[in-house]
């Protein structure tokens, strides 16, 4: 495979490899593949744990368990109000 890069991309390999953190061009593309891979992992992390909560939620209010947006804003609402006031 090979890959052409843009100026701007080469600038920043070379001015990584200014800095003296990285001893060569491929370990500056190694480590911002690695970030690429911790980042893509992250999200899909986040994705499972959101239809994780997403699917409890839904249960809740299948059990008539839950709260009416507007009551939730309103004592959220309220909340900071609260808090305002206690800073004042």
């Amino acid at each position: 495979m090979s890959i052409t890069l843009n100026s701007e991309q080469e600038k920043f390999i070379q001015t990584q490899l200014e800095s003296g953190r990285f001893t060569d061009a491929m370990e500056v593309i190694q480590t911002a593949f690695h970030l690429l891979e911790k980042l893509n992992d992250d999200y899909l992390q986040w994705v499972e744990e959101t239809r994780q909560k997403v699917d409890l939620a839904i249960a809740e209010l299948d059990r008539g368990e839950g709260h009416d947006g507007e009551t939730v804003v309103k004592e959220i609402l309220e909340r900071f109000k609260q808090a305002r006031q206690e800073t004042e």
